[in-house]
């Protein structure tokens, strides 16, 4: 999430910097280092198999033998092995995400068009057949991931969902990552983390053959891996550190402002937060207030370093050059704070999700309370690409149906085109037609 020099330079004397961050560079990038070591992983996993697969889980996450699926039981018990208020919320997280999945795929449906007569052609969506969800449970087990993975690909009908968690130091899976697999859906859980589970899965080392599709977040080694295993499975997108952007005017209470900016800064030491607003005013006290609630924050360790070198304020003339500068950010999640919200609303076009108002935060989607996606575009890409939702797992398979009476609507133009183009084989395959009706024609 950073300014293009292009937009800076054409709103040059429309904006101020309050605060820059402090590290002249993008947030994720790719590391030549990580790229080499997962190139590395992903031959030897290839060759090796599963004897690859567990020497890598022995060396990195310290698997101690057994198996590594966890059965029917385990699964299905890891609910009773939590507190209660935590277990309730889970559920709650996981009908609202599949619920908001749900009613997005109601809005998909199949259609077909008579374009001319004879010709018709249409739509039909078809869930992919295997999906892999990747569910993290490192520094900060991401609790929700499963809802955001599994559950919707559920929603989107997807036959068969495995899960891969990173084991815990009792060698078992995170429980409440675990349940939330669970009241998502999904039909088989390995405790394997990092390349060597997103490779197992792409290779078809697990169950019943490969996956179709790797779905989920990671470091920047499962990043990696998913960025070298496309083409070969689909993915969802590849996410770099989380991401936080707020506009804001005078309206706004700076308090809040700073909470949420520190909310995003907290997922890792190269998250970027940025606030965007209006008000010199605003801008100063939101400085004043994050280093306030940093100064008591239990994970300032993490939020701190991340705003110090990734966080920014800007100070725009009016709301257009506010807008415009947001634009050019495209942050991943984005929230609105204004006397103005439903003009930002309409003009904005580049996030990958909007939180609009003061009582919208975006832990409420993180956490799942939401329903909405927090699988979502960073590092620029919410300009050309949109989040992880149901559509993703559905295949928006076209045919076409046509009737001997439509021959020549289509069959005269494509022997022009085929002919011009040198290409005597397509051409051919309108000519028979042609010459099958043209008797039929003569009377």
């Amino acid at each position: 999430m950073r300014s293009t020099s292009r937009v800076l330079a054409a709103l040059d004397g429309r904006f101020r910097v309050v605060k820059a961050p402090g590290v002249d560079a993008p947030a994720a990038q790719e590391d030549p280092a990580v790229a080499a070591t997962v190139s590395v992983m992903l031959r030897d996993i290839e060759t090796r198999g599963m004897d690859a697969v567990l020497e890598y889980a022995a060396e990195l996450d310290h698997w101690a033998g057994g198996e590594v699926e966890l059965d029917a039981a385990t699964i299905a018990s890891s609910g009773e092995r939590l507190p209660v208020d935590l277990r309730e919320a889970i559920e709650l997280g996981a009908r609202r995400t599949r619920a908001f999945a749900e009613a997005s795929r109601s809005h998909l449906v199949d259609f077909s068009t008579e374009p001319v007569p004879g010709l018709v052609t249409g739509v039909k969506y078809v869930p992919v057949g295997r999906v892999g969800a990747y569910l993290p449970a490192g520094r900060f087990p991401l609790t929700a991931s499963a809802f955001m993975t599994v559950g919707v690909a559920k929603a989107a009908g997807v036959p068969e969902v495995v899960a891969c968690t990173p084991p815990q130091p009792n060698g078992g899976a995170n429980d409440a990552v675990l349940y939330a697999a669970a009241c998502s859906g999904v039909d088989r859980v390995f405790v394997l983390g990092g390349v060597q589970a997103l490779a197992a899965m792409a290779f078809g080392l697990l169950g019943d053959g490969p996956v179709d599709m790797l779905v989920g977040a990671g470091n920047a080694y499962v990043a990696e891996a998913k960025r070298r295993l496309f083409g070969r499975v689909a993915i969802d997108l590849l996410a770099g550190p989380s991401e936080v952007a707020v506009i804001a005017d005078d309206t706004a209470d700076p308090e809040v402002v700073a909470a949420d900016l520190l909310g995003q800064a907290e997922h890792g030491p190269q998250s970027p937060a940025a606030l965007v607003t209006t008000s010199a005013a605003l801008a100063a006290a939101v400085v004043e207030a994050v280093e306030r609630q940093l100064a008591s924050l239990p994970t300032a360790w993490v939020a701190g370093p991340a705003w110090r070198d990734y966080g920014s304020v800007l100070v725009a003339d009016d709301r257009e050059v506010a807008a415009t500068l947001m634009d050019d950010l495209a942050p991943e999640h984005l929230e609105i704070i204004t006397a103005d919200d439903d003009w930002y609303f309409e003009r904005l076009r580049n996030y990958g999700s909007l939180f609009i108002g003061p009582w919208s935060t975006v832990a409420y989607s993180d956490k799942g309370m939401a329903g909405t996606n927090h699988v979502l575009p960073t590092a620029g890409g919410a300009k050309h690409s949109a989040g992880l939702s149901v559509g993703r797992f559905l295949k928006p398979l076209t045919y076409q149906r046509i009737a001997k009476t439509a021959t020549h609507e289509l069959a005269d133009a494509v022997q022009v085109i085929s002919a011009s183009e040198g290409m005597a084989a397509h051409e051919a395959t309108a000519a028979i037609r042609l010459a099958a009706i043209a008797p039929v024609v003569a009377r």
